[in-house]
């Protein structure tokens, strides 16, 4: 057999694989077992997140822990009605509060005798298997839904989103070490600042509202309220609830706001890298966030915002030296800014939003 009949026979063959459609099915077939291998990936990072879980809770005496682990993590929150805007930050809130309560609530149910913080660390455990289950799920589901309809463009999308899929999957496998042993994340720059700044502050009284800490102290002759999650524990706390009850109670007598947050960065920016900005620096769904928003224009009061870039990996998982050590540059920018912007005898609110596991106060 000569080339030319080699050539002609190949044409003959890519030709028929064209009209039957044969190629793209080949194509499908190839891109649905990368699939499968990585969902079984996934599945094994979720069963192993699911043996430690099962392993710290038999530890701490629960017979059972199948029950509480497969309870919390198919727990559900149904968002509020959107077509009728009306009191929608209200009813969010109160959902979110609903569902913060009640995940507690089955939590202490089978660990009466542990206290606060260390139920704050299993919670937030099971938040991120329940995550992981999330992204396993979803990516199932798509998965078995393109295969029943021979969707070859739904394929196709999800095989492309699969290496960005697979970073966020081990992503919160690994962070579940640190919310199990109460590390400090990176997510907790927020209210590392502002410990940082209680710490080389005249403290004048603390008190707690609403699982956030408010620390009252002074600085070169102004006078700061410190608001941060209570620690060390796993706890985001309500910053913007108690900022507009602070503000409510000071009239509006407050010179300015300040909140302090971990922020996503955009790849090619470093880590810890500091910007500073105007608004409510808060990661929220949205209750909190608003809240600052509406006391401060309610006074008339300036809001500014700082915020430290990382990536989500960087998060939460144990906070790195390079945020630890922006954390600092941060605190000393606070007070460079309270002086710039503040005269002496003025209020300053300042906020540390975010995680505190780990961070005392």
């Amino acid at each position: 057999m000569d080339v030319s009949t080699i050539i002609q026979l190949i044409w003959i063959l890519l030709f028929i694989l064209l009209i039957t459609g044969l190629n793209q099915r080949i194509q499908l077939k190839l891109w649905v077992f990368d699939i499968r291998t990585k969902l079984n990936t996934i599945r094994s990072l979720l069963e192993e997140d699911k043996a430690k879980t099962r392993s710290m809770l038999r530890n701490l005496g629960v017979e059972v822990p199948e029950a509480i682990i497969e309870r919390v993590i198919e727990f559900f929150t149904i968002e509020p009605v959107e077509i009728e805007p009306v009191d929608i930050i209200k009813r969010m809130d109160h959902l979110l509060r609903t569902t913060e309560a009640s995940v507690r609530k089955i939590v202490s149910s089978h660990l009466p005798s542990l206290g606060r913080h260390e139920l704050s660390l299993i919670e937030s455990s099971l938040s991120i298997v329940a995550a992981l289950n999330i992204v396993y799920k979803v990516i199932r589901h798509y998965l078995l839904i393109g295969e029943r309809e021979n969707n070859f463009i739904l394929i196709m999308q999800l095989e492309y989103l699969m290496p960005q899929v697979m970073r966020i999957a081990y992503t919160y496998h690994e962070a579940l070490d640190s919310f199990m042993y109460g590390k400090p994340v990176g997510d907790g720059a927020g209210p590392l600042v502002v410990y940082n700044l209680i710490e080389r502050s005249e403290v004048k009284s603390r008190r707690v509202i609403d699982d956030t800490s408010v620390v009252e102290a002074y600085y070169k002759g102004r006078r700061l309220i410190l608001v941060k999650a209570e620690g060390p524990g796993s706890n985001v706390g309500h910053p913007g609830a108690v900022i507009s009850r602070i503000v409510e109670d000071l009239k509006g007598s407050i010179n300015l706001i300040i909140t302090i947050d971990a922020s996503l960065k955009l790849e090619g920016e470093e880590t810890g890298s500091i910007s500073e900005g105007v608004g409510a620096a808060i990661g929220d769904p949205g209750p909190e966030k608003i809240a600052i928003e509406r006391a401060a224009t309610k006074y008339n009061i300036p809001l500014r915002a700082l915020v430290v870039k990382m990536d989500l990996k960087e998060a939460i998982t144990t906070m790195k030296k390079d945020i630890v050590e922006a954390c600092e540059r941060a605190s000393i920018l606070i007070e460079r800014m309270i002086e710039e912007l503040t005269p002496p005898n003025a209020t300053i609110v300042i906020a540390g939003i975010g995680n505190t596991m780990g961070i005392p106060g």
